[in-house]
């Protein structure tokens, strides 16, 4: 919220005067609220020396209160917490901190009394840069303005009645028109007897904060009112909700100044729309094999056309950890901080391009025009014209102040990174370990590396300047779209490579003997395994997380969105031993395991026998049938009869892939090696229980351990106990715990920059989650096909809650069409219980299936519906003519999956299509939802009403369904 304090200060007096805090708030039994600030008398932000509130009841209310003596002329920042009986942190206000100073004209003993509403987490978003600096982005210039008014002065003292009290009333309201002035009406005379005519105006005090003064008596009292806009066309528009009401006890102290903080104006909640589609997916006339940022500018264009506020990306970082095609993988990062050669614009390099340079960069762009993108291809050749370039360009680059204000500003993370780059290269492998003396970071080593007199300063100067240029170049795009009132999304990557110049620089960070995943979930029964360390939290903490705040201020120079990969790390992460390979035994942390003396008290004693792989000899007969004998002998011991156990070389994931291949080379075994592993990794996964490797005496139940033989032969006491402990584990003990773990962090993560910030809260959701993302007013993900309410198989759009961002699809599942033609009788399902036909559906997702799903979500109730651009091509046939299945982006169960899907058609072309636009922009204003201003809109010539909009595509969905497929929607 923004800083809702008295602006004016006072330095006439250094007597006391007094300060009251009143505000409601509903606590639960332990909880107290609690007010701390800047200044000595407010604790100093040491909450244990804050001022704790008393509650009372006014009618259905519970109000905290509490009073204090400064001296005139006092200022000071100050928040409110709930807080335990021990004065500990339970929650915090969101957004910026309150600013408070005297007004002038306060006397001695006079009582201020500020009062305040609990700022929400969804308090803050209207602030936010997406809608601050983007989407409410001023064609005028409120703070020019107000420093053109005439400053508000204060009104009459009124210290000589008792009767009568100066109300200060303060309105946030982000998003207002030129030429629109707020005002505050109500049942008072003094607020106009609700008409506007007479009704109190309020003047812009900065921080997207109205106020004015008025003195009110004690006649006026009570008082009901409203906030509301008008515009020079005397159009009113009176804020939703109930009056608000102020009451004054006369009988009692009351005070001689009230500070009335309302919170935001309260209007018809923002909705918009947007379009996702990654970087190396976007296809242009210029681009030399794969999208680059300039592109970007096209693509808002188009953006804007359609009606659509946000185009959103995935991560855009370094990912060169291999030097090959694995690197198509967005989320292993080789940097945090670096920009990825692969989207430079080698034409922008230089004005004084070469003739020969230029028709090569032609042929490769002829060469490299291809289906997919050729990740490999197109790197060596950028950066081999690139350093074409460079050799005649680098001294002029490195004299320019650009160049040199972008060293300054970024050096703290360049310098590192140019210098893996080259020891990456020199040594032949980003493995750092293998770098002999250089296997250990130290800034001695890498200030005399990186040196402009060493020898290999031209190697590490290239990498400066391709950074440069990316800079330059995503930054023009960036602000491109900012003017264009579109907001450019980006996506924050939940892990970083193990062989990365982040664990090169901070190893103490990341717990490099793990890995990290996800458990079994809608995208992988199996689970998940991304292979990046997890973090060392409190190492983390110890500086307030600077890695983080660093990575989110880097991140907030180009984009004013961002989206939380895998949001559910932030709480809890699966973490898996670095020697696996899938994503299945692992276990959470931070969590709280079972402990041996528990698992005793319930009448478990044979700890081997649980966590121990449970292999007998009908199991490999059955896995292995006539060749059993000879995995048995390669890879097992028979510690007693029918009883075997892996060997020591082979009793890890990593250790049996290995030996398998070796007896694959040899000819021992004839059949898949696919087949084999899978069989072997099955047997060794067959554990009821998972020893923790750092304490033996503390055990994690194995995920769906039901699943197991190992459980299925145990008696049916142990089976009862482990029943109730699994359920303990993973839905009961932990969630304390993991709410505190997200408070701790993620608070942290959404104050560094004012980025509006989403969460993708998919997969096995603990019940702390969705209270902590709305406390902390973090944006949610509903994808329909993967509902999050339970015996649901389609979520309802129409029911998503306003703080979500819902979607027919995303880049880790397949896309309408594809989902629509995969499994017919899923697909005959939805189209029964979601489109209402009892007829069978068609075969193909048709522009009109597309039409209604896309409809579907563009009307919920969601802040933002955001659509892969290949679900919007879907509402045209012309763009459905490539299979389904080759529009997919991943595929979450192959951790070696290429990354390279390229969109078939230019935006170019795409911004020449009418057609689809016009269908596009006509779901989004039917639909209610804001659109940018278009100066070429030719969509617009004719403007139904959002009713008769809405009735329209409703008609058409259905007529074209009816026609063509014999049903009615």
């Amino acid at each position: 919220m923004a800083n809702l304090g008295l602006l004016y200060g006072s330095k006439t007096s250094n007597s006391s005067v007094i300060v009251s805090f009143r505000i409601p708030y509903f606590t639960h039994w332990g909880q107290q609220i609690l007010v701390c600030g800047s200044e000595r008398v407010l604790g100093a932000w040491n909450v244990k020396k804050g001022l704790l509130l008393k509650p009372s009841h006014e009618g259905d209310e519970l109000i905290w209160s509490g009073t204090l003596s400064v001296p005139a002329g006092f200022n000071s920042e100050y928040s409110y917490y709930v807080v335990d009986d021990e004065k500990n942190v339970l929650r915090s206000e969101a957004g910026k901190t309150r600013k408070m100073s005297l007004p002038n004209g306060v006397r001695i003993g006079q009582l201020v009394e500020l009062r305040d509403l609990w700022q929400a987490g969804s308090d803050d978003l209207p602030l936010r840069s997406a809608f601050k600096n983007v989407i409410f982005r001023k064609s005028w210039n409120l703070e020019a303005e107000r420093r053109v008014e005439k400053p508000l002065e204060p009104v009459q003292n009124p210290s000589d009645d008792k009767d009568s009290v100066v109300v200060q009333f303060r309105v946030c309201c982000p998003n207002v028109e030129q030429g629109t002035s707020i005002y505050v009406i109500g049942s008072s005379s003094k607020l106009g007897k609700w008409k506007i005519e007479d009704a109190l105006k309020l003047s812009y005090a900065g921080e997207s904060v109205w106020l004015a003064e008025s003195v009110l008596t004690k006649d006026d009292f009570p008082i009901k009112y409203r906030y509301c806009k008008s515009d020079k066309a005397k159009n009113i528009a009176v804020e939703t909700g109930g009056n608000r009401e102020l009451l004054v006890d006369f009988s009692t102290s009351q005070p001689k100044y009230i500070v009335l903080s309302d919170g935001l104006m309260r209007e018809m909640p923002w909705r918009g729309a947007g379009v996702a589609l990654p970087m190396f997916s976007i296809r242009s006339e210029a681009d030399v094999g794969v999208g680059e940022f300039l592109d970007l500018k096209l693509l808002v264009d188009w953006a804007v056309q359609s009606g659509f506020h946000l185009v959103q990306l995935l991560p855009i970082n370094d990912t060169s950890v291999h030097g090959m095609w694995w690197d198509s993988y967005p989320y292993s990062s080789l940097s945090v901080f670096a920009l990825h050669p692969l989207y430079l614009r080698v034409q922008a390099l230089s004005e004084n391009i070469s003739e020969d340079i230029k028709q090569e960069i032609q042929r490769t762009r002829e060469h490299l025009d291809g289906k997919v993108v050729d990740y490999e291809g197109a790197m060596a050749a950028k950066l081999s014209i690139a350093k074409k370039i460079y050799s005649v360009e680098k001294k002029t680059v490195f004299n320019s102040v650009a160049y040199q204000n972008f060293f300054s500003e970024n050096q703290d993370w360049l310098k590192p990174y140019a210098a893996f780059c080259f020891l990456r290269d020199f040594f032949e492998t980003s493995d750092h370990s293998q770098w002999g003396r250089f296997s250990h970071f130290s800034e001695d080593k890498l200030e005399k590396l990186v040196s402009i007199d060493s020898i290999h300063y031209d190697i590490i100067g290239f990498h400066y300047y391709i950074q440069f240029h990316l800079h330059i170049q995503l930054s023009e795009a960036s602000e491109y779209a900012r003017a264009k009132g579109v907001v450019l999304k980006g996506d924050l990557p939940i892990g970083v490579d193990r062989n990365s110049v982040d664990t090169w620089v901070y190893p103490s960070l990341f717990r490099m003997n793990t890995s990290t995943g996800a458990p079994p979930d809608y995208f992988d029964k199996n689970g998940q395994n991304w292979g990046f360390p997890t973090y060392n939290w409190e190492e983390m903490s110890k500086d307030n997380y600077a890695w983080w705040r660093n990575r989110l201020t880097q991140m907030a120079k180009y984009f004013t969105a961002y989206r939380i990969d895998h949001i559910l790390g932030f709480f809890r992460i699966w973490e898996l031993p670095e020697h696996s390979l899938t994503g299945l035994c692992g276990k959470f942390r931070p969590s709280i395991p079972l402990s041996q003396e528990e698992l005793e008290k319930e009448g478990l004693w044979d700890f081997n026998r649980l966590s121990r792989p449970y292999i007998r000899q009908q199991m490999l007969q059955e896995k292995f049938g006539s060749s059993w004998t000879i995995i048995a002998s390669s890879f097992l011991d028979e510690y007693q009869k029918d009883h075997y156990e892996f060997k020591e070389e082979c009793n890890t994931e990593k250790k049996i892939a290995s030996k398998l291949k070796s007896c694959l080379e040899k000819s021992i075994l004839l059949e898949s090696e696919e087949k084999l592993r899978r069989n072997l990794f099955d047997l060794l996964q067959n554990v009821v229980l998972i020893r923790d490797p750092e304490d033996s005496k503390s055990f994690y139940p194995r995920f769906n351990l039901e699943d197991t033989s190992s459980f299925n032969d145990l008696d049916n006491h142990s089976k009862d106990v482990m029943k109730k402990l699994y359920y303990d584990y993973y839905f009961q003990r932990q969630e304390t715990m993991w709410r505190q773990n997200a408070l701790k962090t993620l608070p942290v993560l959404m104050n560094s920059s004012d980025m509006l910030a989403c969460g993708e809260d998919l997969g096995m959701i603990p019940s702390c989650v969705h209270p902590v993302m709305q406390e902390l007013g973090l944006i949610g993900l509903r994808i329909q096909r993967m509902p999050n309410e339970p015996g649901l198989e389609f979520g309802i759009p129409s029911q998503y809650s306003y703080m979500t961002v819902n979607a027919p699809s995303c880049h880790d599942c397949s896309t309408l069409r594809a989902w629509w033609e995969e499994d017919e009788e899923r697909r005959s399902r939805y189209f029964k219980t979601v489109v209402g036909a009892d007829v069978a559906p068609p075969d193909r997702c048709t522009p009109e299936i597309a039409h209604f799903v896309l409809r579907q979500h563009v009307e919920s109730p969601s802040m933002w519906s955001i659509f892969p651009l290949q679900d919007l091509l879907a509402l045209k046939e012309e763009y459905t003519t490539r299979p389904a299945v080759e529009e997919t982006i991943n595929d979450p169960t192959n951790p070696k999956h290429y990354w390279r899907f390229r969109v078939h058609v230019t935006i170019e072309s795409l911004l020449k299509d009418r057609e689809l636009v016009s269908v596009i922009k006509g779901l989004v204003r039917s639909s209610g939802r804001s659109y940018p201003p278009s100066q070429d809109d030719e969509l617009q010539l004719e403007k139904p009403s959002i009713e008769n909009g809405k009735k329209e595509e409703a008609q058409f969905t259905a007529s074209k369904l009816a026609n063509k497929e014999a049903v009615t929607v």
